[in-house]
Order: structure tokens, then sequence, then C-alpha cells
């Protein structure tokens, strides 16, 4: 027999994690389930990955992984709500609501909340070496693996203001850090632009993209498709990767959810509901162009209030 639940919700990214305290609180039974088929994040989601956290409201400054656990704490302290580390295999139409398949268990749930956010965008097919040295020297989490770098050489591919924030992490620890971007100046905040640029261990080399990764056992350095100072090698110890994610969104659009040229899965923005009835969707895997833990907190506790009334219309 299915355990039976009023809100399950998919994701334990912060988003998640904030609708199902929110959902508790309205009294709605509520089922957290880890993640999605494909997720690479841990329980708290990207935002475990950020060292340092400064524009979520109420905190002048935490880690990431503080910020993540002090949600999940507060959802935890609800007895409605019950959160595993689980990922999604499946969810399907059944009666007047769904079922969640994993690889432990089945779950029905009389609504569902997308919640499965992203996945890092890995380099190109067209990098040499971009698939053979990961895990060699190739990373994509500078605060899991920057202390390995200690005294080394290190480089950021990616121009946004996370490719900032890695090479200010990775300065801590390494000698030197290059951040190659394909355009002409980085798309970093004013404040962590500003940062880049009075600290001299980082070095910005723009209009430039990686065309090989070499090494042996390990990486040793990159080739650029243009010189810098005059060759097109660049020696270094590590390579990390910063150019941007992938929504996980397959689940919802198997199940019939409108998702755009994106994938990112197209909700009415005043109730976070889909085009499907009873699904809801929040946080990054959401059709919102400006993507933030605080945003996606806010929109997870509106599809939860959405939740609760959709459940008291249909009964």
């Amino acid at each position: 027999m299915k355990d039976k639940y009023d809100f399950v919700v998919i994701g334990a990214g912060v988003a998640g994690l904030a609708a199902g305290m929110y959902g508790a609180r309205l009294g709605l039974k509520v089922l957290v389930l880890g993640s999605s088929h494909g997720s690479e994040m841990p329980v708290g989601g990207v935002i475990t990955t950020t060292n340092l956290v400064e524009n979520y409201p109420g905190f002048v400054k935490l880690t990431g992984a503080e910020l993540a656990e002090n949600i999940e704490n507060h959802a935890k302290s609800y007895e409605l709500v019950t959160i595993n580390e689980e990922k999604v295999e499946k969810v399907s139409k059944s009666g007047k609501g769904f079922e969640v398949k994993t690889g432990k268990g089945d779950y029905f749930g009389k609504t569902i909340l997308f919640a499965t956010g992203t996945k890092w965008r890995k380099l190109p097919d067209s990098v040499k070496g971009g698939k053979e040295f990961e895990n060699k020297g190739i990373g994509y989490c500078a605060l899991c693996d920057g202390p390995l770098y200690r005294g080394k050489r290190v480089a950021v591919i990616g121009g946004s203001d996370s490719a900032a924030k890695d090479a200010l992490l990775l300065a801590e620890h390494a000698k030197k850090v290059y951040i190659i971007y394909r355009k002409e100046k980085i798309r970093a905040e004013p404040i962590n632009l500003e940062r880049i640029e009075k600290n001299k261990k980082i070095e910005v080399i723009n209009n430039a993209n990686v065309v090989e990764v070499e090494g042996g056992d390990f990486v040793k350095g990159v080739v650029l498709d243009k010189e810098y100072k005059g060759k097109r090698e660049l020696g270094l110890d590590g390579v990390f990767v910063a150019i941007g994610h992938e929504v996980l969104s397959e689940l919802a659009e198997k199940l019939g959810v409108k998702v755009n040229k994106k994938k990112e899965i197209v909700i009415d923005h005043k109730t976070a509901e889909t085009s499907v009835p009873g699904v809801f969707a929040a946080g990054d895997v959401a059709d919102k162009p400006f993507k933030q833990a605080i945003t996606g907190v806010a929109e997870g506790c509106t599809a939860a209030w959405s939740a609760y009334e959709f459940i008291k219309k249909e009964g």
C-alpha cells in the first residue's frame, strides 16, 4: 500500500524545503523527496556549494550550507513533514492525484511540486580532454575542491557571477587563478567585479575559449583558441567549469507539464501552477529570468499555498 500525502515535493533544495515547511504550517501532510533522476546535488541543493551568501534577507553573511541547514531544520520542526533522500524515477497521474516512484518505494500525492533544480553544465564535446579529465583536475565545485589546490595554478571557465565567486574562493588557496571567458567582459555583480579587480592573484582572459585540456594522469594545462602572452598553452594544475546549469525538468515533461525552449517548467508566476492541474513548480527549474535562493524560497511558499487551495477546492 502506497504512503499517501497531500503535498509531495520533488527536490530538497531550499525552494523544496521551504515549500515543505510552509505546506506543513497550512496543515498539509508533506513528503519532501531528495532529488530527481539526473540530479547531482545533495539535500540543500546548489546553494550548499556556495561559500558565502550575502544577499539573503535576515542574514548579513553565512555559508550556503548553513542557510540550507537552517531551512531544512525549520521544515523538520513540523511533524507533518517527512524528508527522504530518495531519487524520484517517475511521476504519473493516478486517480485524483499522482503516483511517485523512487528506487525505494511508491508514494501517492494529491498535489505535486517540482523543485528539481539544475545540474552543472559540462564542457562541450568539442573540447578535447573535457571528459577524459573529469575528476582528474576538472571540477565543478570550488567550495568542495578548492583546498586541494593550495599554492597551485587553476582556471575558472565562465564569466557569470558564479564564476567570479568561484575565482574569489579559489584565490584563498591557489597562488594564481585565471578566469577564461569567451566574451569581452565577465558578468559579475558589481561588488564581486570590484573584488576580482582588486585581487592580485586573479587574472581575467577575455575573448577566449578553451579548445583542449591537456595532461597525463592529471590536468597539466589548457589550450586556448587565441594567443595569451604569446602562447596558446596555459599551464594549470586544475580547471573549474562554471558555464551555467541545465534544468532538471525531464520528469515533469514526461508527466505532460509544459516546458519552454530552455526546458524550464512554465508556471503562472502568481500561483506557481503548471499546465497540469495539481502540479506546481518552484526554484531554478521554473521559467523565471532572475534565479536566486530567495526567489526560489518565495516561489516554494507560493506553491504550498496554491496546493492547499487546490486541495480545499477539489475536496
